[in-house]
Order: structure tokens, then C-alpha cells, then sequence
């Protein structure tokens, strides 16, 4: 039981903030990503016994986290989320890009959670398409129309709020 909890506090100390950052991107809210991260490092703990392969925890411990993140979705938990364009949770503005961040940040919140997951996974965790189909347990060809209508949102949310920001500016597309 010892080495048990050893290793499992070893996996913890040096990936609990690299799950949160992840966990960030996909609900857009850093309280719920420490619950999300919570549910996913107990229902890991819960299984560390089993795991023979200690090679590959960085993955099964993200594919607890997201699969934490859908279940809830699909339990209603995202029915008390209310989208809006003030980011409250994120840093002030600053210097060196800050700005820049937050509004991306804002835009994320925006697109719907099964796109978002899948940009997070592809180019936040930088997962192949076929590693994110596998973790999703979807096809590849839903994880490619997913990125593709995600990053359009994206776009889309992005070019609304330079336009707001500068309504003098032409849209070109």
C-alpha cells in the first residue's frame, strides 16, 4: 500500500498542473477544472493498483479527465454554465500578449463542448487525429469535421470581436 501511495503521489506532484491547464481549456473555468481534475486523479487512484503499464499514465489519466468532462456535460452539470464575453476568471490584462490570451480564452468558452474538446486535445495536448479518435472512442472522420467546425467557430467569434473592436475596419473574407 506504500508504494502505492508513493507512486501515486509521485504522478500527482508532477502532472496535477498540466491536467488543470487542460482541464482549463475544456470547461473555461479553473474552479470546475479543479474539480474535473479531482474526479479524474480519485477515479485514477481508485485504479492505480491496476495499472501494469506505468509508462503510459500521462494518457490514461488524460482520457480519465476528458471522458470526467463529457460525462458531466451529458449529466446536465453544463446546463448551469452561462457563456459570456467577461472573462472574470483570467488574469488581468497585461503586457507581452495578455490580451491576446484572454479574448482567445473567452472565444474557447464559446464553442460547444464536444468541438472544444477536440481542439484541445489536437492543439493544446498536440494529440494525432487518430489518438484523439481513440480517447473519444468516436472515428477519425468525426475528429477531423469536429476540429474543422471548431476551429471555424473559433474564427468566427475571433473576427466578431476585431470587428467590434474596430468597427471602422472592413470585414475581408
Amino acid at each position: 500500500m506504500r508504494d502505492r501511495d508513493t507512486g501515486f503521489t509521485d504522478f500527482f506532484v508532477n502532472r496535477s498542473d498540466a491536467l488543470r491547464r487542460t482541464a482549463y481549456l475544456l470547461c473555461g473555468d479553473w474552479h470546475r477544472a479543479e474539480d474535473l481534475v479531482q474526479t479524474s486523479l480519485s477515479k485514477l487512484y481508485l485504479a492505480w493498483g491496476r495499472i501494469t503499464r506505468h509508462d503510459s499514465l500521462d494518457a490514461y489519466a488524460r482520457q480519465t479527465l476528458v471522458r470526467t468532462f463529457l460525462s458531466e456535460r451529458r449529466l446536465g452539470w453544463f446546463r448551469n454554465e452561462r457563456v459570456t464575453d467577461d472573462p472574470a476568471d483570467t488574469p488581468a490584462p497585461g503586457r507581452g500578449g495578455t490580451e491576446d490570451r484572454i479574448v482567445l480564452l473567452a472565444a474557447l468558452k464559446r464553442v460547444p463542448p464536444g468541438q472544444r474538446t477536440v481542439l484541445v486535445l489536437r492543439y493544446w495536448e498536440d494529440m494525432s487525429v487518430d489518438e484523439t479518435a481513440a480517447l473519444l472512442r468516436c472515428s477519425t472522420g468525426t475528429v477531423k469535421s469536429q476540429a474543422a467546425r471548431g476551429l471555424q467557430t473559433l474564427r468566427g467569434l475571433l473576427t466578431d470581436h476585431l470587428a467590434a473592436q474596430h468597427p471602422d475596419r472592413k470585414r475581408t473574407e
